[in-house]
């Protein structure tokens, strides 16, 4: 999880890009620069991994850093952010994502990322899915609309170990819409995906299956 400005810039100086602090001394000077700055990133910054934040990418760092500069709060910030992700391509789009938990931590986004995170959960990209369902979604998301995301997780193939919050968010409805799915899927004759269990019951298996029968 990341909390710190600090944090982003030691990774992206740490890649021995100084792109970075010419970009944000523009956008000090203009915030209308972020739609010019937003899309070049990627060409300036490359997207290699970060050693200093696993799982990063020297573009999203990036991205996000540009974010947490925007002198905006609250719903201006949501405006803001949204018009990004609307405008974004796929890569884009997932640096927005994944910078709505910095944003609401620092910048008081609040609940402004929904629309946001709704979006990319409505869509066939795996990679969107996975980035939306990080700590802001953990903290945000309403009980049900939580438990479709986990439920269109397992079916799209994303590890559960990728969403963030299960262990404190799962609950028995949830246990019971994983157990009706395996069910469905063991009737079909299909693998069920070995994951669910620690959601389902810990400790259980597919042969958990047989037992409730």
């Amino acid at each position: 999880m990341i909390e710190s400005t600090e944090l982003f810039d030691d990774a992206v100086r740490g890649a021995a890009n100084p792109w970075l602090a010419e970009a944000l001394e523009r956008l000090a000077a203009n915030t209308a620069t972020i739609d010019v700055l937003f899309p070049v990133v990627r060409r300036t910054c490359g997207d290699g991994p970060l050693p200093g934040l696993p799982g990063w990418t020297a573009d999203q760092a990036a991205r996000v850093r540009l974010l947490l500069a925007l002198p905006r709060r609250g719903e201006a910030l949501a405006s803001e952010v949204h018009d990004l992700y609307r405008h974004g391509d796929p890569a884009e789009r997932i640096a927005v994502l994944r910078g709505l938990w910095p944003l609401a931590v620092q910048r008081g986004l609040g609940a402004g990322g929904l629309p946001i995170v709704r979006d990319a959960l409505r869509s066939n990209d795996s990679r969107l899915i996975q980035a939306a369902l990080g700590p802001y979604a953990a903290e945000h998301l309403a009980d049900h609309d939580y438990r479709q995301a986990v439920l269109k997780c397992v079916f799209v193939g994303i590890p559960l170990a990728a969403v963030a919050g299960l262990e404190r968010r799962s609950d028995a409805e949830l246990s019971r819409m994983l157990l009706d799915y395996a069910r469905e899927r063991q009737a079909a004759g299909r693998e069920v995906p070995p994951d669910i269990w620690a959601v389902v019951e810990p400790g259980r298996d597919a042969s958990y299956l047989d037992l409730q029968r």
